[in-house]
């Protein structure tokens, strides 16, 4: 059985901001910006290419803090979005239902963190 893939990685946060807690702060920040005006856009009755475009930089922002198992779902949902033959409104809605579920709980781990370095100026442990 494999590990299942980090909400928010710490280490990784760690290695992308040179264990800069002040810069840690900023990416969690952006993310979190990041999240809410593309999940907006993660509708299944929409275009798949606009909610594949939106999933795709979703990506892109959780890879910056080491959200690496809402990159993979936003990745899952970008392909299948980008795909020559979209799947079905309820397939994606499936499919977006889970990014979006993954996306509140790393929202909710971003905001834990994000809470830490503002209170302690530094990194917890893993």
């Amino acid at each position: 059985m494999t590990a299942p893939l980090a909400l928010l990685d710490r280490n990784h946060l760690k290695s992308m901001t040179g264990n800069d807690p002040g810069l840690a702060i900023e990416i969690i920040e952006l993310f979190q910006h990041q999240a809410e005006i593309w999940s907006r856009m993660l509708d299944p009755k929409t275009d798949p290419k606009q909610w594949a475009d939106a999933a795709h930089t979703l990506k892109g922002s959780a890879l910056g803090i080491g959200a690496i198992r809402l990159a993979a779902k936003c990745e899952k949902a970008e392909k299948a979005g980008r795909a020559e033959t979209p799947p079905s409104l309820t397939a994606a809605a499936v499919l977006l239902g889970d990014v979006k579920d993954v996306l509140g709980n790393t929202l909710e781990e971003a905001a834990k963190t994000l809470h830490e370095l503002e209170s302690s100026g530094a990194f917890k442990a893993s």
